[in-house]
């Protein structure tokens, strides 16, 4: 599937393999749905490569590192995969600068509300409102 283009993108994150098909994210798209994913940033920057104009980056991360590790903490993760998510977590904040809107997961609420806000942002953007390229010819 790989191979023949069937994916939008895919990774292997913890080693585990994800992907998304391109035909139903398409067809969505071609009839005016958003698509919401949760991918990590390889996954972004594939699709960000395959649709630059139709994808809107959204970076969501815990308050800090040691809130995280207290999140996964309380999910009562094995010791061995917190360590394995926190090394993981460095990572992937270093790439938090490629996306367009960072949000901040401190409340759960306020930070629905930021994404909400993004979504209905991006919605009005010229380009999704008039299908054209808002740079001067």
């Amino acid at each position: 599937m790989v191979a023949r283009g069937e994916f939008l993108e895919h990774a292997d994150v913890f080693g585990q393999c994800y992907g998304t098909l391109r035909t139903p994210v398409l067809t969505r798209l071609q009839a005016g749905q958003d698509v919401l994913f949760d991918i990590d940033w390889q996954g972004f920057r594939q699709l960000r490569g395959a649709l630059p104009k139709d994808v809107v980056g959204v970076f969501i991360r815990p308050p800090s590192l040691a809130a995280l590790r207290e999140r996964l903490s309380a999910r009562r993760d094995a010791e061995t995969e917190i360590e394995r998510r926190m090394s993981q977590a460095v990572s992937e904040w270093s790439h938090q600068g490629e996306f367009d809107f960072i949000i901040e997961n401190t409340d759960f609420d306020t930070a629905l509300g930021d994404l909400q806000a993004v979504l209905r942002a991006s919605r009005l953007a010229t380009l999704r409102q008039t299908g054209l390229d808002s740079s001067p010819r």
